[in-house]
């Protein structure tokens, strides 16, 4: 039997932390499904179309790696994929809230799926997207924290308000 993982999260934009992450979950799982949330309440800056296609431009040298957009409860989505171990990220301990409650919450809507914590590199360890969001508003250089197709798709953005 493979072992599906799934990645789920807004990825407003697709950070090298997230990268990281699923780089290392595909080393630990048969498979890692990337599943980016449509999310309309965190008000994304990219679309989930735009955000489907910059998690493909940077995650494409990973063939077990596979990318979807998804607009249902997370556990049901991982029901229909097969998944049974959702990968999650832990920055700082004030992520572990609010991972444990919601990794809780899955597990009973769901008894076969477990949550899989990983922590990124530390040199990536600070890294949010909003952060990175607001640096490049601002006109930061943001060229450490994301792939150059992510850089330049935040350029644009922000060059088009």
């Amino acid at each position: 039997m493979s072992v599906i993982a799934i990645y789920p999260g807004t990825f407003d934009p697709i950070t090298r932390g997230h990268i990281d992450l699923v780089e290392r979950g595909a080393r630990m799982f048969d498979r890692v499904i990337v599943s980016v949330a449509a999310n309309p309440n965190k008000q994304p800056l990219f679309s989930l179309k735009e955000r489907v296609s910059l998690a493909c431009e940077t995650l494409a040298h990973l063939p077990t790696v596979e990318i979807c957009g998804f607009d249902i409860l997370l556990v049901n989505h991982a029901k229909s994929i097969g998944a049974h171990v959702i990968l999650r990220g832990l920055r700082a301990i004030s992520d572990f809230e609010f991972e444990f409650q919601l990794a809780n919450m899955n597990r009973r809507l769901y008894p076969e799926i477990e949550s899989v914590f990983l922590t990124p590199a530390e040199k990536y360890s600070f890294i949010s997207s909003s952060l990175v969001r607001e640096v490049a508003k601002l006109g930061g250089n943001i060229s450490p924290f994301v792939y150059p197709q992510v850089e330049a798709a935040l350029e644009a953005k922000f060059a088009s308000l």
